[in-house]
C-alpha cells in the first residue's frame, strides 16, 4: 500500500515538473500558434489599468486596425530581447493600420510601481501604448503562462496568432503584413 502511494506520488510530481518544463522550453524558444478567421475567438477587452504614451484604449474603438498586443515586464530578458522587434513593427506599420499595445504584466514588486514602469518605456525608447495589469486581469482573459506572450488581432478584433516566448519574428511580419492586406 505504502509503495503505490509513493509511487503516485512520484508520478505526479513528474507530470508537474514537465509540465512546468514544457512552459519553460514554450518560453525559451517560443511556440506559435495561427487561427483561421471562421475559428478566432474574439479577444477580451483590457482590464482597468495606468496607460503610457496613449490615453485608454479599447479593442472595440481599434475595428478596422491590425493589433498587435504584447505581455511582457520590463525586468524579463526573453521581453527585452522582442522589444526591437516589436518597436520596428510599430514605426514601420503604425501608418499602414497596426496598433501596439504592450500590456505590462509585473513578475517582481518594483515592476509594479507605474514611476518605475514609466521610466523604463522612456528609457528603453518605446513611443507605444503601454497598460499596466498589475492584478494580472488581462493576462488571466487572454491565458497567458508565460512572458512574453504576443496576439496579433485582425481587423475585426479576432485573435488570429499567438506566440509564447522569442522568435517567431518573421511568421509575425508576414501575417502583420496579410492582417493589414484584408479587407475588412
Amino acid at each position: 500500500m505504502l509503495i503505490g502511494i509513493v509511487s503516485g506520488i512520484v508520478i505526479v510530481a513528474a507530470l508537474s515538473y514537465a509540465t512546468g518544463l514544457t512552459k519553460l522550453i514554450r518560453s525559451s524558444f517560443g511556440s506559435s500558434t495561427e487561427y483561421k478567421s471562421s475559428e478566432s475567438a474574439t479577444a477580451p477587452e483590457f482590464a482597468v489599468g495606468d496607460w503610457i504614451n496613449s490615453a485608454p484604449l479599447k479593442l472595440n474603438e481599434l475595428r478596422g486596425r491590425v493589433v498587435l498586443i504584447e505581455f511582457w515586464t520590463f525586468g524579463c530578458y526573453n521581453c527585452r530581447n522582442t522589444l526591437p522587434f516589436v518597436k520596428s513593427w510599430h514605426d514601420r506599420y503604425q501608418a499602414k493600420g497596426l496598433t501596439v499595445i504592450g500590456v505590462h504584466s509585473p513578475e517582481f514588486d518594483e515592476e509594479r510601481k507605474v514611476e518605475n514602469l514609466r521610466r523604463e518605456v522612456t528609457s528603453l525608447g518605446i513611443l507605444y501604448a503601454v497598460v499596466t495589469d498589475n492584478d494580472y486581469q488581462t493576462w488571466s482573459a487572454y491565458h497567458v503562462e508565460a512572458w512574453p506572450t504576443t496576439f496579433l488581432l485582425d481587423k475585426q478584433g479576432r485573435i488570429r496568432w499567438m506566440h509564447v516566448g522569442e522568435g517567431g519574428y518573421d511568421e509575425a511580419e508576414r501575417l502583420i503584413q496579410r492582417l493589414l492586406a484584408e479587407v475588412n
